[in-house]
């Protein structure tokens, strides 16, 4: 099982890759970076993409997979396989990426999956005229389900 680096390295071999990292959205810092970043900085990029995280993950509108919660019905699985909104461990985000696209470029923000509360996410930067967005979308949820961090 891949750690950050060797996964960075994997999400780097995507055609179109310009840059990606592995960033925490609570404290917004880059715990490992590869390529460019978008502005040259990678800490800017970092906290950046991790607030946009933070909007994501804490937006109930965007949180929800289906169902309401306690609605009608009385169904208070969320739409999750596991029942409650993160499935059986409880430990899933509530939304599982993000695709910004820009006019030259694509930046794909995939939230990681584990054991603990994780408040980890990959962001990879993709050049718009070289990258599949689907490709990379598939293969970076690969490469976040075999992350190992620690």
């Amino acid at each position: 099982m891949p750690g950050i680096d060797e996964s960075l390295l994997e999400a780097m071999r995507l055609p179109g890759a310009r840059g990606a990292s592995v960033v925490d959205w609570i404290s917004g810092l880059a715990l490992g970076a590869v390529g460019d970043a978008p502005g040259g900085d990678v800490e800017a990029t970092a906290a950046e993409t991790a607030e946009l995280a933070r909007l994501a993950t804490e937006s109930g509108a965007l949180a929800l997979t289906g169902g309401d919660p306690g609605g009608p019905s009385g169904d208070d699985t969320g739409g999750s396989p596991g029942g409650g909104p993160g499935g059986p461990s409880g430990k899933e985000p509530p939304v599982q990426d993000l695709i910004i696209t820009n006019a030259d470029s694509y930046h794909l923000l995939r939230f990681v999956t584990t054991t603990f509360d994780s408040t980890v996410f990959v962001h990879l930067w993709l050049d718009r005229s070289e990258g599949n967005l689907a490709l990379a979308r598939i293969r970076l949820a690969e490469m976040a389900d075999r992350l190992v961090l620690g």
